[in-house]
């Protein structure tokens, strides 16, 4: 059961987008378009897992001195894989991500997870946390997209929602729509966990 809240922790208790609000940097410019935020999501579910798993498999054998440098480099490893893959097979999202597959190495999400979750345990309740934050992050990512390519766009993975020549509001797809949307969805988590906890 423990290991299920694990997994479970990340959609909704600890969010890290909407509750911990970490990982803002990519949350806010990457998510112009739905495929978008599934596809950042998935490198960064893909990194969190594996890196800890790493970590907890590893956390006796690292001195606590070069702790915080040894973490970044098994996330580094892991990072170079997805940019490879992703530059291999799917070149168009690896274009619009961008230096933001890069800056996974750098994530606090992924960071935070390691200093705090994996090198204290062992390494399925290290998974299942890796699961649970990538499904939140990439959750939040997607709804976010969603809403953005919606309202700025008038479709959902380049798919036409709104009847052709409604009106659609262009700053959504610009930076302060990504700030706007943000706020909004965060408010609706917040309320959403004051009504529920």
């Amino acid at each position: 059961m423990s290991n299920i809240k694990h997994l479970l922790n990340g959609i909704i208790k600890e969010n890290p987008t909407l509750v911990l609000v970490l990982g803002t940097c990519p949350t806010l410019a990457v998510t112009t378009a739905a495929e978008n935020g599934i596809g950042m999501g998935a490198a960064t579910t893909f990194v969190l897992v594996f890196s800890n798993l790493f970590i907890a498999l590893l956390k006796n054998l690292i001195p606590d001195k070069v702790r915080i440098a040894a973490f970044i480099l098994v996330i580094a490893t892991f990072v170079t894989i997805v940019d490879l893959v992703m530059k291999a097979f799917v070149p168009a999202l690896y274009a619009t991500l961008g230096i933001f597959i890069p800056l996974i190495v750098v994530n606090c999400i992924i960071l935070g997870r390691a200093e705090a979750f994996a090198q204290k345990n062992k390494p399925i309740p290290a998974i299942l946390d890796g699961i649970g934050m990538g499904l939140g992050f990439t959750l939040a990512l997607t709804v976010m997209a969603s809403v953005r390519e919606l309202l700025g766009n008038g479709t959902i993975f380049n798919i036409p929602i709104l009847p052709e020549g409604s009106t659609t509001i262009l700053i959504f797809i610009l930076p302060p729509g990504a700030f706007i949307t943000y706020g909004y969805l965060i408010a609706i988590m917040n309320r959403f966990k004051a009504k529920y906890n």
